[in-house]
């Protein structure tokens, strides 16, 4: 029985990968907010997850196509980058919304906490578990 690396931990992992990737791309998008003809990024993972578990299709990543596929509900998908290539902002073509960006930054610090406090929780819980059994 894996304890630590089990459904709910895995999915936290992701989460957490997703938020640092997130940040990351927040913070390349206010970097470039005076460059002309940038293209604003975005990061997609939460709706890709809600996605696969209301279909119950939650499948394993492959990391060679002639690997199987592992059953349903024993992997997390990858966050998926996106760019806006449609919207513009500036007259230089640029579609940055600083504003926009500082709300998405701030949402995804308050995620990222969240899932770290979830992941400590479940953490806490085992080590309690343990100590008990002593």
């Amino acid at each position: 029985m894996n304890l630590m690396g089990g459904s709910h931990v895995q999915r936290l992992e992701g989460a957490i990968q997703a938020s640092v990737l997130r940040q990351n791309v927040i913070a390349n998008n206010v970097a470039n907010a005076d460059t002309p003809h940038f293209k604003r990024s975005e990061v997609q993972f939460e709706s890709l997850l809600r996605d696969q578990l209301s279909n119950n299709k939650l499948r394993g990543r492959r990391t060679h196509e002639k690997h199987m596929y592992i059953g349903p509900r024993s992997g997390v998908p990858q966050a998926s980058l996106i760019q806006d290539k449609h919207s513009v902002m500036g007259n230089n073509k640029n579609n940055v919304d600083m504003e926009h960006e500082m709300t998405l930054q701030a949402e995804n610090q308050l995620r990222y906490y969240t899932y770290v406090q979830q992941l400590n929780h479940h953490i806490n819980m085992m080590k309690t578990a343990i100590d008990a059994r002593r």
